[in-house]
């Protein structure tokens, strides 16, 4: 019997995101406590731009659009909010959130780590790019470690895709 396998990737959907941002720039243009504090969200390219008066309507800003992510059930771990928080430019402070896709080199080194070391015994992962190729005689056993990796508390969100 051939050997089973599944590829574990770290990716969003981008119409899901733009929609996301759309209902997020819809709710700051309605709500009362956004009136006059020049507040605004727009989606450009792989980042979304947040622009505010204030440091505290930024980041509320911020809480909006993390918002509509979730119920959009696009992960919060693909938004790489600076730590420093918002800049001011001129008079407006300004939060530039980039989203990250794919898995880096360090976090599919911990995957691969992970598995080896607490995932069931025969199954075999190695790291193709920026995803991760895992394989295993057993279905049984890649359910497992999807469980895991699943339970497990990474920094990075992770997809299981072309599962055989």
């Amino acid at each position: 019997m051939a050997d089973s396998s599944m590829d574990i990737v770290s990716n969003f959907d981008k119409q899901e995101v733009a929609n996301a941002v759309t209902a997020a720039a819809k709710e700051v243009a309605n709500r009362y406590d956004f009136k006059n504090v020049g507040a605004s969200i727009e989606l450009s390219g792989e980042s979304i731009a947040i622009q505010a008066n204030s440091e505290e309507r930024a980041l509320a800003v911020l809480d909006v659009l993390q918002t509509w992510l979730v119920k959009r059930k696009v992960s919060l771990k693909h938004l790489d909010v600076p730590e420093a928080g918002p800049r001011l430019s001129g008079k407006e402070y300004k939060l530039d959130v980039a989203l990250k896709q794919g898995i880096s080199q360090e976090n599919a080194k911990k995957v691969n780590k992970l598995i080896r070391d607490e995932g069931p015994k025969g199954v075999k992962s190695q790291i193709q790019g920026d995803e991760l190729r895992v394989s295993s005689k057993s279905r049984d056993d890649l359910q497992a470690v999807q469980r895991m990796l699943t339970a497990a508390d990474l920094d990075v969100a992770l997809q299981f895709t072309n599962y055989r």
